[in-house]
């Protein structure tokens, strides 16, 4: 699929010219931050993530002794409208580890570490560390990898052997507070498989495919029309015949739950939200980033929380 965020040309100029501009500083302007071991002594190892849900999972495994820049951070930002700057690209050029989603998502990091002077950068794709086929024989690949607990665990792992490389001092640290984290994913995988005792096999609908790597693992079965959720993604709209058999899946109660991105919308995405209310089917609000005060446990916690609720219903 395309990227889902934007970056233009104006941008990536704007950025060589700030890279310039602190280059043009003084050498004691230039080395300030950094120690000897790699770490910044503002904060630990420079981690540049693209959005807040990486960023607070490598918050989560590095504690103290990492330097956390997520260039989208707010539940506010629409990521398929944002646009990559000049800011981006100067923490980019200073980062030691880098943690994109990869598959299509975040294309944009890509290009701008290739006009990034920082060859040395470790770059974390985890689409590419899930193991699964970007180029399935049919259907497109789901790039939403963060959904996917089992993902999330092989970022973890590769994290922890990253920051161990980058600042070998806290090592132990790092194993310490990725063993923490591992179990906490085991405790969301646990919560799944039980909620997956009652609800296997309930049909749901949703507006795009952003989180169907949860929906599978509570045995949900999703029922909408691929060309539905496929459109929706690409920001179009799906053929009127498309979107009657949609919303049919509510009429006819094929469904007992629609689960949709609250980050983006449109005219169809509102139309399958108000089939839902119309014919008591319950609904589910999810995102693609991190809600203001939450971290990566306590959202994907909710969001179980509240799928559980919904089917209850």
């Amino acid at each position: 699929m395309k990227s889902r965020f934007l970056f233009s040309a104006a941008a990536l100029a704007a950025s060589a010219l700030l890279l310039s501009g602190c280059a043009a500083g003084s050498s004691a302007d230039a080395g300030a931050g950094s120690t000897s071991d790699g770490a910044s002594d503002s904060g630990g190892v420079r981690v540049v993530a693209s959005t807040n849900v990486y960023g607070s999972i490598a918050e989560l495994v590095g504690g103290d002794f990492v330097d956390v820049t997520s260039l989208i951070d707010s539940p506010d930002q629409d990521p398929h409208e944002y646009q990559a700057d000049a800011r981006n690209q100067l923490a980019l050029s200073k980062a030691q580890i880098v943690i994109e989603n990869g598959g299509g998502y975040d294309d944009f990091i890509d290009t701008m570490l290739a006009a990034a002077d920082n060859p040395d950068a470790v770059v974390l794709n985890a689409a590419d560390l899930s193991g699964y086929d970007q180029e399935p024989a049919e259907g497109e690949f789901n790039e939403h990898v963060w959904y996917d607990f089992p993902t999330v665990s092989k970022v973890v792992d590769q994290l922890v052997t990253e920051l161990s490389a980058a600042d070998p001092a806290e090592a132990s640290v790092f194993q310490a507070n990725g063993a923490s984290v591992k179990t906490q994913l085991e405790t969301l995988e646990s919560t799944a498989e039980e909620l997956k005792t009652t609800a296997a096999g309930t049909g749901v609908a949703i507006t795009e495919p952003v989180p169907l790597y949860l929906l599978d693992s509570v045995g949900l079965d999703n029922k909408t029309p691929d060309a539905f959720s496929e459109a929706v993604e690409e920001d179009t709209d799906a053929p009127a015949i498309v979107l009657q058999d949609t919303l049919a899946l509510f009429d006819s109660k094929q469904v007992s739950l629609l689960v949709y991105n609250a980050q983006t919308g449109g005219p169809q995405t509102d139309a399958l939200v108000e089939a839902a209310k119309k014919n008591g089917i319950p609904s589910v609000a999810v995102t693609e980033t991190l809600p203001d005060g939450d971290d990566y446990f306590t959202w994907m916690t909710g969001n179980l929380d509240a799928i559980a609720e919904a089917l209850a219903q």
